[in-house]
């Protein structure tokens, strides 16, 4: 897990000074692993260290925290005695104080590294090689404390998933996706009067032909085309292929999909390349219903998300 500079922004954007609450440390069992982390504002949150009892006692600790102006603090919950949880084992919970301010500090930065409240001092040699390794291996540690100090890498770009269509389908994507991290979501479609109340952190853009907005599109970021209309899909398809993707994913049945086929060849793209479209888009077995899709299609794109760490992470030894 790592530092969402993005969600972060936002967050502090729309809320004022926000308590960040992480899992720096994990005994035993538990019901998530170090470097989870929730937001927490007075009168909401955004995220979560697994519920229960845990997240319970940790938000209280955050908003008391921010009633009182304080920056930092450290508590270590057994999960047994002290709340009751069955997991049995113990969290140590680092919750910070982030404003404007200290988010630009962060700026430029892969790895986050700091002194835990109450220890200080000059940076550990093992914290310092860390950072070394990092700059010159591109190497990213995982979330931990290292020898009194708190060391965290900085999530890398979102990936950019564009939604063309704010039908139904459109919708409960939007409502399964924006959750997830490591997702940037755009949101298409021809008029204002499709969409709904715009969940936070959702791009919105219109046209009265969606197509036209493809070149403002990351040539890697992933799409899923669904609109009203297949005149419309075939165009996105078509510029699409032109343009470039990461993935593109169509919804249609068997007979639409080869259809499109045909079409997009005799306007002159070839049979391999149209087979990079997935066409129908989600886990047929899950049925049509647009939150058996949106289910579908969130795991394909988790799936793919987690082979393409998984190989950068081979890579890299």
């Amino acid at each position: 897990m790592s530092i969402d500079r993005e969600s972060l922004s936002r967050a502090i954007a729309a809320r004022g000074p926000v308590i960040r609450v992480v899992v720096a440390d994990v005994a035993g069992s538990a019901p998530r692993e170090a470097g989870t982390a929730m937001l927490v504002w007075a009168g909401g949150q955004d995220g979560t260290i697994g519920g229960g009892a845990l997240e319970y006692e940790a938000a209280a600790l955050a908003r008391a925290m921010l009633a009182a102006g304080r920056t930092a603090r450290l508590d270590r919950m057994p999960l047994g005695p002290a709340l009751n949880q069955c997991c049995g084992g113990a969290v140590t919970i680092l919750s910070e104080r982030w404003d404007e301010d200290r988010l630009a500090g962060i700026a430029g930065q892969d790895i986050v590294a700091r002194p835990l409240p109450g220890t200080g001092g000059e940076m550990p040699m093992a914290v310092a090689r860390i950072l070394k390794r990092a700059r010159g291996e591109g190497f990213a540690p995982s979330a931990r404390i290292v020898q009194g100090w708190f060391v965290e890498p900085v999530a890398k770009a979102a990936r950019d998933l564009w939604i063309w269509g704010a039908g139904h389908v459109g919708r409960a994507i939007v409502d399964v996706m924006r959750p997830l991290p490591g997702f940037r979501l755009t949101w298409a479609d021809t008029e204002a009067s499709r969409f709904p109340p715009l969940p936070e952190g959702v791009a919105q853009r219109i046209a009265t032909n969606p197509a036209d907005l493809v070149p403002e599109a990351p040539e890697g970021a992933d799409h899923l085309v669904l609109t009203f209309s297949h005149a419309l899909d075939l165009d996105l398809c078509h510029r699409l292929l032109t343009h470039g993707f990461g993935s593109l994913g169509l919804i249609g049945s068997e007979t639409k999909w080869a259809r499109f086929r045909s079409r997009l060849a005799a306007l002159g793209h070839a049979p391999d390349r149209v087979a990079d479209i997935r066409c129908p888009i989600g886990d047929p077995r899950l049925g049509k219903e647009p939150q058996a899709i949106a289910i579908g299609v969130a795991a394909e794109l988790m799936t793919m998300k987690t082979a393409k760490a998984r190989t950068e992470k081979e890579r890299a030894g």
